[in-house]
């Protein structure tokens, strides 16, 4: 399990910014730190559309903080830039649809009572820009919500 300290997994996966073909290499993303990437379950549900909005209203708070929000989840790049269009969401999120990031993150579960399989677990990463994990957040319950103030907090203390 990843903690505070750990170097964050290298990845690169399809960028879902409004437009297709774009990827997301961390270690290039890295000059922009602290970023902070959001890992949540499956868009257009009730509560990761909460979580998105609430990071989307508290934008300006991560920008004064110096940090950069992604969002992360196993739906496919189509889907995510329906869901940031519909939500007018303006920051990127990252298609994990091989569950690459979710896996090397071990932030997945399961519904099992719906018989869906490894999505992303509600998670909070802020990875500094020597590429380590500053701040490390998960939730075994789906329905719990990151502390916002505390990923602020967190993300300025990266910078």
């Amino acid at each position: 399990m990843l903690s505070d300290g750990d170097s964050a997994p290298a990845f690169t996966a399809p960028l879902a910014n409004g437009d297709l073909g774009e990827t997301f290499t961390l270690s290039e993303r890295l000059d922009d730190a602290p970023l902070v990437l959001a890992f949540f379950p499956g868009a257009f549900s009730s509560v990761c559309t909460g979580e998105m909005r609430t990071f989307q209203e508290r934008l300006g708070d991560f920008a004064d903080a110096g940090a950069r929000i992604y969002g992360i989840s196993v739906d496919s790049p189509f889907a995510l830039n329906a869901f940031r269009e519909e939500n007018d969401l303006e920051y990127d999120l990252i298609s994990d649809a091989n569950h690459e990031i979710v896996d090397a993150y071990d932030a997945t579960m399961s519904f099992d009572e719906l018989g869906i399989d490894e999505v992303a677990q509600r998670a909070v990463f802020v990875v500094d820009g020597d590429g380590e994990i500053t701040y490390a957040w998960r939730s075994d319950d789906p329905g719990v919500e990151p502390d916002y103030d505390e990923v602020v907090s967190a993300a300025r203390n990266a910078a």
